[in-house]
């Protein structure tokens, strides 16, 4: 018995020598767990290094459209987005950004560190417009909510963060979040009805407060020649005179920084019976006239100045 029992002692220590232990004895099966269900979310856009900016930029823009990438000549967005210092992850405003161009650009450049919100214009000057119907001017009161909506359905798969508010209504917690605001082609309008609601007075403050100290205002707008007259040059018909822009920019408590030249069109040379829609895109007033259509053509698009100014630190 001894024999036996000192045999198996020597089998079980060699099978653990060899690594074979004896298995231990089986647990009652179970149902294993249902595998966790979760909603397919798009991959969050990636914010290239600050180094790779430029690149991404061009990365985005030749990525549009080629009915998208024809405006490029006269819009010269690459230039006008790096002359404004707009990189990658800040938090950008963009006032009136209407059909949604440079919203379409900013957006995937922003990458998914970066937040565009959208500023539309005051509730009571949509009336005054003279082109707005009833429902139009309904629409604009949910433009708030409908606008980010709309954006997300333009540039699925990431991309910034995207917020509005309307002018004259700004939130107080974004007061001195944004690093840059922008107003492309939107300050005419502002100044046209100014003497009838303070508009431009009340955008300018809320882009002065929306910013960070330091923080830099940009504008592209429709520029009227010196010698035009000042009640031409107003806004009415969509032009404005540059040294108008840089006081009322001054006076909101701005400082003026620059200026470029890259939107500019020497061949853009209105009459006073000209307004800034004659031009393409919208040909307004040579829709049936073929001949007109090809002048406005080649022409192209306006005459635009390219003013840089800063919130003082």
């Amino acid at each position: 018995m001894k024999k036996v029992t000192a045999l198996v002692s020597t089998l079980v220590f060699s099978l653990v020598l060899l690594g074979c232990e004896p298995a231990p004895p089986p647990e009652p099966e179970t149902a294993p767990p249902p595998p966790e269900v979760r909603d397919p979310q798009p991959a969050p856009a990636q914010t290239p290094e600050p180094q790779d900016a430029s690149e991404y930029l061009q990365t985005v823009l030749e990525g549009k459209p080629e009915e998208f990438s024809a405006r490029y000549q006269y819009r010269h967005p690459k230039e006008t987005i790096e002359f404004f210092g707009i990189e990658p992850g800040m938090t950008v405003v963009e006032a009136l950004p209407g059909a949604g161009w440079y919203t379409q650009i900013l957006v995937p450049y922003l990458g998914g560190d970066g937040r565009l919100i959208g500023a539309n214009y005051h509730q009571d000057m949509w009336p005054l417009m003279g082109y707005t119907d009833a429902d139009f001017t309904a629409s604009m009161r949910t433009w708030r909510d409908d606008w980010p909506e709309e954006v997300e359905a333009w540039e699925a798969g990431g991309g910034a963060s995207v917020d509005a508010f309307d002018f004259g209504s700004m939130p107080a917690e974004l007061e001195g979040q944004a690093d840059v605001v922008l107003f492309i082609r939107a300050l005419h309008n502002l100044a046209r009805f100014d003497e009838q609601g303070g508009y431009l007075s009340t955008a300018l403050g809320d882009a002065f407060r929306v910013l960070k100290p330091g923080g830099i205002a940009g504008v592209v707008q429709h520029e009227a020649r010196p010698d035009m007259p000042d009640d031409w040059s107003m806004g009415e018909s969509g032009y404005l005179k540059k040294q108008y822009v840089i006081d009322r920019m001054t006076e909101a408590g701005f400082e003026f920084v620059e200026e470029s030249d890259i939107n500019e069109n020497p061949k853009d040379q209105p009459t006073e019976a000209d307004k800034v829609w004659r031009l393409p895109p919208s040909y307004g007033t040579s829709s049936e006239d073929p001949d007109l259509h090809r002048q406005m053509e080649d022409i192209g698009e306006s005459n635009r100045m390219t003013l840089k100014f800063r919130k003082p630190m």
